[in-house]
């Protein structure tokens, strides 16, 4: 097959990630308290204990504290008193901390909500530690802090081996090229002067994010790179964000909630600062890369692409909405006519599936949530990935999501949403390179493209649905280079 292409994850964090307490498999809130246990009896004192993946909605159960169906962080303030804890969500848009890192963040009873975020309060005010999208940022500063008190030798290494991780881990799952959702301006720094020494792992299209819309228009011009080192560093676009996700309720939808009814969501980035953006990338050649996942979401981006578009060709700017996991079915068609890209994630559709209807309630949850089969039938081009470390990386767990839709617990959620299996290989590797506008060096085996390829053990497009999930990556040829060979 051609290399697979990670069309939206997050290179640093699963780097990183993979370096943490990986909380996925965790049946119940205790089971992740144990592992903050051990990893406390042997951390020094004041040092960060650092872990992600955990969603309440995937327990058997929660606490009896638990506060909005989240915990409470009173059992990990009993297990590491001298350590700040920060065990950030699936999703990535929520942190639940201890009382140590609250301090460290400065976060109090009287400290109020942000914009685009949420300190969760218990029935007295006091904090209980989850922290909902920018409500987190300032734990997320005081880690970054830790960091920089280290010297600087020490934190190239750190960063250095986060590259090395995550590049070993995609190459590993068949992943030749990563289009990384977000990736500051030092750590695009870093990964040129890698790129250029040859130490990049994997091809990287890297999405300049975290910036202020002022630095944005100072230092764009400088930092876009077009097939940079022999095409392994391609910086041509910008992503920005809109809402947070389900999970966290934090989507921005057009109803409310149907589990919160007070609630339709949060804003996370205003629009007028996305407006702006736009403006910035049409001048400077960029691609603009925003997360939508709420209808509300969606809509408001589409109308903001349109009005950006305005006097150009939608379909040459390519730009493109991450996720659009939830559309309003008048909203579908208006990606293929404004040349939207859904940028998608197709394993969310068997990991959320269980519990979005909770979420939103039928028939909503399957008239808009995840709807591949509108969207390619509408004329839009869908592309593909994981939002690893969100997920798993595997390529193949997503494509076998794409087209079964399968569940954990073996039922398919709204499996008339399918893509078929000509589709989902196309979403991950064609797709994925006109994304990357590389469709004329990646995507497909023909002469005169880039090397990439992957050997796998069975053949993914004939045979049946049950053996898809057995489906492994034997070999992973970069540059025309085997760089991985699973063990015999």
């Amino acid at each position: 097959m051609p290399g697979f292409i990670e069309g939206h994850g997050h290179f640093m964090s699963l780097g990183e990630s993979l370096g943490t307490l990986d909380l996925r498999g965790a049946q119940r809130w205790e089971d992740i308290v144990a592992q903050v246990k051990e990893a406390a009896a042997t951390a020094a004192p004041g040092t960060w204990i650092v872990g992600r993946g955990w969603h309440q909605e995937k327990w058997r159960g929660l606490p009896d504290d638990a506060v909005g169906g989240v915990p409470t962080n009173v059992a990990l303030n009993a297990v590491a008193p001298r350590n700040p804890v920060a065990l950030e969500h699936a999703s990535g848009h929520g942190v639940i901390v201890n009382a140590a890192a609250l301090a460290l963040a400065g976060i109090d009873a009287k400290a109020t909500d942000p914009t685009g975020g949420q300190v969760v309060r218990d029935a007295k005010g006091t904090p209980t530690g989850w922290l909902v999208d920018t409500a987190a940022d300032p734990v997320f500063a005081a880690q970054q802090r830790a960091l920089a008190a280290l010297p600087v030798a020490e934190q190239r290494r750190l960063q250095v081996e986060q590259v090395r991780r995550a590049g070993q881990e995609a190459l590993s799952k068949g992943v030749t090229t990563f289009h990384d959702a977000g990736a500051s301006f030092a750590t695009i720094d870093l990964y040129r002067e890698l790129a250029a020494a040859g130490e990049l792992p994997v091809r990287l299209y890297a999405m300049v994010g975290g910036e202020s819309v002022e630095r944005l228009a100072k230092e764009l011009p400088r930092y876009r790179l077009v097939g940079h080192a022999n095409h392994f560093l391609t910086v041509r676009a910008i992503k920005r964000m809109v809402d947070g996700a389900l999970g966290s309720r934090s989507a921005w939808l057009l109803e409310p909630y149907t589990d919160a009814p007070d609630s339709t969501g949060l804003v996370v980035d205003s629009l007028e600062s996305i407006e702006r953006t736009a403006e910035l990338a049409a001048a400077n050649g960029y691609q603009l890369n925003t997360h939508a996942i709420g209808d509300r979401a969606n809509r408001e981006i589409l109308d903001l692409y349109e009005r950006a578009q305005r006097g150009r060709d939608g379909r040459a700017l390519r730009w493109r909405i991450e996720h659009a996991q939830h559309l309003h079915p008048i909203d579908v068609p208006r990606f293929a006519r404004l040349g939207v890209i859904a940028s998608m994630q197709g394993v969310h559709a068997s990991s959320d599936g269980p519990w979005v209807p909770k979420r939103l309630g039928e028939p909503r949850a399957g008239e808009r949530t995840y709807v591949w089969r509108s969207l390619i039938d509408s004329g839009a081009l869908v592309s593909n990935g994981t939002d690893v470390p969100v997920e798993d990386i595997d390529p193949l767990a997503s494509f076998r999501a794409s087209v079964t839709r399968e569940m954990v617990n073996g039922q398919r959620f709204h499996p008339e949403q399918n893509m078929t299996r000509q589709e989902a290989l196309a979403s991950y590797t064609w797709n994925n390179a006109y994304a990357g506008f590389e469709e004329d060096l990646k995507g497909s085996l023909a002469p005169g493209k880039l090397a990439d390829f992957v050997v796998l053990d069975r053949d993914i497009l004939r045979v049946p649905d049950a053996e898809l999930a057995s489906a492994q990556v034997l070999h992973t040829i970069l540059a025309g280079r085997v760089v991985y060979s699973r063990a015999p």
